[in-house]
């Protein structure tokens, strides 16, 4: 079989249902190894759900996922995270007992690849992770004593220790300023740079537009729209459904300086 173009994850009409609703609706799409890939839309469109359906927290009722050409539906979180698939939650819930390397370190233990790591090995991951996402000055400290930035980037952490080729960010800019979003762009830059693929869930659009090659925008658990992020913006279906009038009329303006320039 040629696998030269074959996706690293492909969605094939997943569907997942709570109490007949359809969270998940019949959503196909793909995801190329090493790229960054954007999933955006109103709150309620099915994103983490989605994120759920791939991690393997959620059983899907109706379609395939496939990671690098196998099905990988109906598997359990742990065996997905063995496969190579990391990811982080939007609730970020560290251990509060443990320091930080500890918690990084857990990551370690429970990746890919776990079941030849010892816990000396696991500390010298939870180091390299901690030197990427900028917290190794901060590896002994207790997780209380972290800001909610760095809460996120231990989250981060925890996820890239399990050596992940495809990692799935749930939000993790969500609740920063604009300096705070600004390094998060970066520490997501230095991950992807290590050579995995990313696949993140936003709300901030210029984040969108910095770091991704594509985007695909869910509504209502459907895919409205895919494409380059500065065309699936512009799509007048995506601003009706979540972008909203503002930024119809902030687009219409910038429009409007392009046609007078």
């Amino acid at each position: 079989m040629n696998t030269a173009a074959q996706p690293q994850l492909e969605l094939r009409g997943v569907t997942k249902r709570f109490g007949g609703v359809g969270a998940v609706d019949d959503v196909t799409f793909q995801v190329e190894k090493g790229e960054i890939l954007g999933v955006i839309g109103p709150n309620g469109a099915g994103k983490t759900t989605l994120l759920n359906c791939i991690s393997g927290v959620y059983r899907v009722d109706g379609g395939d996922i496939r990671w690098e050409g196998r099905s990988i539906a109906g598997l359990p979180p742990h065996r997905i995270a063995r496969l190579g698939i990391g990811r982080t939650f939007q609730i970020v819930r560290p251990f509060g007992s443990m320091t930080v390397r500890e918690n990084a370190a857990v990551g370690a233990l429970f990746g890919s690849s776990a079941a030849r790591r010892g816990l000396k090995e696991a500390f010298e991951v939870a180091d390299q992770v901690l030197q990427l996402v900028g917290l190794k000055a901060k590896a002994d400290h207790p997780v209380s004593a972290l800001t909610i930035p760095d809460r996120k980037r231990l989250e981060v952490a925890r996820a890239v220790a399990t050596r992940p080729q495809l990692l799935l960010l749930d939000e993790v800019m969500a609740g920063l300023n604009n300096v705070e979003i600004d390094e998060a762009l970066e520490m997501v830059r230095a991950v992807h740079a290590t050579g995995v693929t990313v696949l993140l869930i936003e709300h901030v659009m210029r984040v969108i537009v910095g770091i991704c090659r594509r985007a695909i925008v869910l509504d209502f658990g459907h895919v409205l729209a895919e494409g380059e992020p500065e065309v699936v913006l512009r799509d007048e279906r995506v601003i009706k459904a979540y972008l909203g009038e503002r930024y119809a009329k902030r687009l219409r303006g910038e429009r409007g300086q392009d046609s007078a320039s």
